[in-house]
């Protein structure tokens, strides 16, 4: 297997003429970079440095394959480089849509990330529950959650991870009404809602065994609001589902519990939406490709 870390040593004692200069140049110490060298001519089979306790010199073979490792380095420093040189320069407008829920709870964090990192990009964020046409909205992305496959389109769709949904009640909610031990024990408890255009419901929950099966409920309180759901649940109003990473926090605090941990009451997925990479802005670019290279980590299961 190829270590780069041998071409590196290789070159420096090269340059510097000698084990110790590259050594004290490098501030490390003189046996580790010889057994680097040694490790390199090893899988080479081949000398490439005479060295004796006075003498230090290349041979034709070292010469030729110094070349060519001078080269590789030369390219990785350019590359660096040009990732740094786009950091620095990467300018421009990205106009976001996501929902309540996704802005609260999931890209909080990864946004003033991305515009510490990149301080010229102007970053626009429209927040609605409502599905909208990107083209239309002149919206350069979107990220939208979803149980069923998006149909297809002329939008460009990436997965950016899935996300279960618990059922979660505050301890003095449960202190008075009993800890649920089956989904059976969910029938006419106080609950809460996801959504304000019906007021009844129904969990459809699935146990880790695949069983499943649904519970209707009358919720108290609905909302498109999962920040106000959870907050009524912290205070005792009712059961409430939603999805895991908005509780994060509520359940290391011990405001909320987990209820039948051994089942789910749903599974979501989270897209990014864009008419397009053609064409598109590199600020764009970027931003997609930073949402799609760290969501999953932050958000997902």
């Amino acid at each position: 297997m190829i270590d780069l870390n041998d071409y590196f040593y290789f070159v420096h004692v090269v340059e510097k003429r000698g084990f110790s200069p590259a050594a004290a140049a490098l501030n490390m110490p003189k046996s580790r970079l010889s057994r680097h060298v040694a490790k390199l001519e090893e899988r080479l089979a081949t000398k490439l440095i005479q060295r004796t306790s006075r003498h230090f010199s290349v041979t034709e073979s070292g010469h030729i394959f110094y070349q060519h490792a001078r080269a590789l380095l030369d390219e990785m420093e350019a590359a660096e480089a040009a990732i740094q040189t786009r950091k620095t320069s990467l300018s421009g407008r990205v106009t976001m849509s996501c929902s309540v829920g996704v802005a609260q709870f999931a890209i909080k964090y990864l946004i003033p990330e991305f515009l510490h990192t990149n301080p010229k990009v102007e970053l626009k964020q429209q927040v609605t529950n409502q599905a909208i046409d990107l083209v239309s909205s002149g919206v350069d992305l979107a990220i939208r959650g979803h149980l069923d496959a998006l149909p297809d389109s002329s939008i460009i769709q990436r997965h950016l991870t899935t996300v279960s949904w618990y059922l979660f009640a505050s301890p003095e909610y449960l202190s008075k009404t009993g800890c649920p031990k089956s989904p059976y024990d969910l029938y006419k408890r106080p609950s809460l809602k996801v959504g304000w255009q019906t007021t009844t419901g129904h969990w459809t929950l699935e146990n880790t065994e695949g069983v499943k099966t649904t519970i209707p409920f009358s919720p108290q309180f609905c909302s498109d609001d999962m920040g106000t759901l959870k907050h009524a649940a912290e205070k005792g109003l009712g059961l409430v589902s939603l999805p895991a990473y908005v509780c994060r926090e509520e359940l290391q605090q011990g405001t909320l519990v987990r209820v039948l941990p051994d089942w789910i009451s749903g599974k979501a997925q989270l897209s990014l939406m864009m008419p397009s990479r053609k064409g598109q802005p590199a600020s764009v670019r970027a931003f997609a490709d930073y949402l799609l290279e760290n969501f999953d980590d932050r958000i997902g299961d």
